[in-house]
């Protein structure tokens, strides 16, 4: 990574999905990232991942890519969707 570029991971429980905890996270990371000089967030998403990519667009991530069989899990190739943020305060200039 640059500096001034982050990834995030967010994981909520199956218990918590769907109240709002997953964007407050995310908001809470995009705030702090920013406070700190980070004008790029980046993401990777399993493509069946819908709720996840939603969440992340909803707080103003974009897809910018896909890899392709990046690994295996549990023996399967897997394609990573990935996302990014660009702050609109940090990095402007």
């Amino acid at each position: 990574m640059y500096k001034g570029v982050g990834e995030v991971s967010v994981y909520v429980r199956d218990v918590s999905r769907g109240k709002g905890v997953g964007k407050q996270l995310l908001q809470a990371i995009i705030k702090e990232s920013e406070e700190k000089g980070f004008w790029t967030l980046t993401a990777g998403i399993f493509p069946e991942n819908i709720p996840s990519l939603r969440l992340h667009q909803s707080v103003g991530f974009r897809v910018v890519g896909i890899r392709q069989r990046i690994g295996k899990l549990n023996r399967v190739w897997r394609d990573v969707v990935i996302l990014e943020r660009r702050s609109q305060i940090v990095g402007i200039d």
